[in-house]
């Protein structure tokens, strides 16, 4: 369905509720980058075009839109076209990993206008971190000339559970001092702007979506690094599951792991056997020096055939769990992430291995299996994605243009 479509059917456009009331859809409608004219949006909404006017004056009030360059003429005077204005607000977003960070500064439309990338152990808990994020956005913010006023979400993506509608981390395994801090309330605090905090692998997932796959209906996202987790869009929208705990693939038990121990407290975890830091460890115990993902991908540049094999098995270790994943969800597409992800073939071969030969014939039939188009960037674009849909909304739109000055 449309989004105009989609508006109607829920009443968003209907005549009630005054001339701010359903602004937000009109705004959903010129998110298209497409410009028109009040006549063109009456026609699209069956709205009268006094009404569709007085909605479009709340948005230039607001400056959601700008007259567009383009006019349209029917041989007497030209009609003014309306488009969305993606420079009305930036967003401030960041992925934090469990050994480094990447932030980005971006407009409405997701174009990056600044970006930094550091190495940042998340091991040295909140406030330490959150500080050194604080200081590194408003550095970015002086650099492109944007005020904090400008700013109209912060968007972070953690490398552990999160619960979704707290913001709070829950229990993750590899962030000491993280469970439970008001990550939202602490940076909003400071920033003086609402801040969404989800998974890292979920934030990496909108951003794939986004940019990459926006035509896909169904999309996993795996991130392999440092541990192993999963993205799931379904019907083009994340699933993150009643708690915000869907897709943590990386504890579910797998028989090759045997009785080894994985850092949740469980053994026999895939993450235990198939995360770049379980093949960095088997590739320590042969002899061969590996610290984590990244020296195993490097491992991999340099044309060792040890290091093939270990990353090809974790392919093939990770493609089993995805097997029964891919029967059950029957995605379209699979997009393999993370820093091992930059191994290329070499982990993807694995991956379609064990899927290819244990999935139903169906629902592997189209399937696409690829590494991530937009690499270690994918974090930062998705966060800023949650933030903008978040605020775009239409009815988040309708309450900020009603709301007293």
């Amino acid at each position: 369905m449309s989004v105009e479509g989609e508006a109607l059917a829920h009443g968003t456009l209907s005549e009630a509720g005054g001339p701010a009331a359903g602004a937000g859809a009109l705004l959903a409608i010129l998110r298209d980058g497409q410009a028109r004219t009040r006549a063109e949006l009456a026609q699209l909404t069956g709205l009268a075009r006094s009404t569709v006017s007085q909605r479009l004056d709340v948005l230039i009030n607001h400056d959601w839109i700008v007259p567009s360059e383009d006019t349209i003429s029917s041989g007497g005077r030209p009609a003014t076209a309306f488009a969305f204005n993606r420079g009305a607000r930036i967003v401030l977003s960041a992925d934090l990993g469990a050994t480094h960070a990447r932030l980005a500064v971006t407009d409405l439309g997701m174009a990056v206008l600044a970006e930094r990338a550091a190495e940042l152990p998340i091991e040295r808990g909140p406030e330490p971190t959150l500080s050194w994020l604080v200081t590194a956005f408003e550095e970015m913010l002086a650099e492109t000339g944007h005020p904090l006023s400008q700013i109209c979400g912060i968007g972070i993506g953690l490398p552990g559970p999160v619960e979704h509608t707290s913001g709070r981390p829950v229990n993750p395994p590899i962030m000491p001092g993280w469970d439970d801090f008001p990550v939202p309330e602490w940076l909003g605090e400071r920033l003086g702007a609402p801040v969404l905090v989800d998974n890292d692998v979920n934030i990496m997932a909108l951003g794939e979506h986004w940019i990459a796959s926006p035509e896909v209906d169904h999309l996993l996202f795996v991130k392999i690094g440092t541990g192993i987790g999963c993205g799931i869009i379904a019907d083009r929208r994340l699933h993150r599951g009643s708690q915000g705990a869907a897709g943590d693939i990386g504890h579910i038990r797998v028989t090759s792991a045997g009785d080894a121990l994985c850092r949740c407290g469980n053994s026999g975890c895939l993450e235990a056997v198939a995360s770049g830091a379980a093949m960095a460890a088997t590739l320590r115990a042969a002899g061969i020096d590996a610290a984590g993902s990244r020296d195993v991908v490097g491992l991999i540049r340099g044309g060792s055939a040890q290091a093939a094999q270990v990353i090809r098995q974790a392919g093939r270790d990770i493609g089993g769990v995805l097997a029964a994943i891919v029967n059950f969800f029957n995605p379209s597409v699979i997009v393999v992430g993370g820093d091992i992800a930059e191994a290329g073939e070499h982990v993807l071969a694995g991956v379609r291995e064990a899927i290819y030969s244990r999935s139903l014939p169906l629902a592997t039939q189209h399937l696409n299996i690829r590494a991530s188009e937009l690499g270690d960037r994918a974090g930062v674009i998705g966060a800023a994605v949650m933030v903008v849909e978040h605020v775009l909304a239409p009815g988040t739109v309708d309450q900020a243009v009603t709301a007293p000055a």
